[in-house]
């Protein structure tokens, strides 16, 4: 079994992000907008990320 690097701090695209959370890309865009799952930050036209610190509280939250 591979064990996945999530940074401390940074950022993530959303293929990281959905190699962690196992959801669909539509499902997960649903989430941002409805306010389950953090908010993107949009760095240039093509490339959206997130925190990786917000990753972490998710999958903290979600494990608890």
């Amino acid at each position: 079994m591979t064990k996945l690097f999530i940074p401390e701090t940074g950022f993530m695209r959303l293929p990281a992000v959905l190699s962690l959370i196992p959801v669909s890309k539509s499902t997960w865009w649903a989430g941002v907008k409805s306010g389950r799952y953090p908010k993107s930050l949009k760095l240039s036209k093509g490339i959206t990320v997130w925190r990786a610190e917000d990753i972490h509280a998710l999958i903290a939250e979600v494990q608890s």
